[in-house]
């Protein structure tokens, strides 16, 4: 143990234990990335478009009704969620069609939901 004389008494009281967890810990980009995950899910419009999507495959036009939008603020939020690899699209003759990437959002979303339930 190394004395210090700040707040704390000392600079590390369990050396071993800050070494496992250092030894543990991701690598600084992916806790970059992973702050820009949590971002998408921090606004408000972006959680209904992912939870409407992952009720339903929708377009925007549909997706700006629902949710009593234009069409461009939408499309602004599903570029957003498409840049986060959230959101995919397929391109059926002039519609376009999004759904999730995969159920990783909608399980974040809905362990979300969860905690705040409790």
């Amino acid at each position: 143990m190394k004395k210090k004389s700040s707040s704390c008494d000392f600079d590390v009281i369990h050396e071993e234990v800050v070494a496992r967890v250092r030894a543990a810990m991701p690598e600084g980009k992916s806790f970059y990335d992973l702050a820009n995950l949590y971002k998408m899910f921090a606004d408000n419009t972006r959680l209904k478009i992912l939870w409407a999507l992952s009720c339903e495959e929708m377009c925007v036009c549909d997706l700006a009704a629902l949710l009593g939008m234009t069409t461009s603020a939408v499309s602004h939020q599903l570029k957003s969620l498409r840049l986060a690899n959230l959101v995919k699209f397929d391109k059926q003759g002039k519609v376009v069609y999004y759904s999730l990437v995969d159920c990783h959002a909608k399980e974040i979303f809905d362990k979300g939901l969860e905690h705040i339930s409790e």
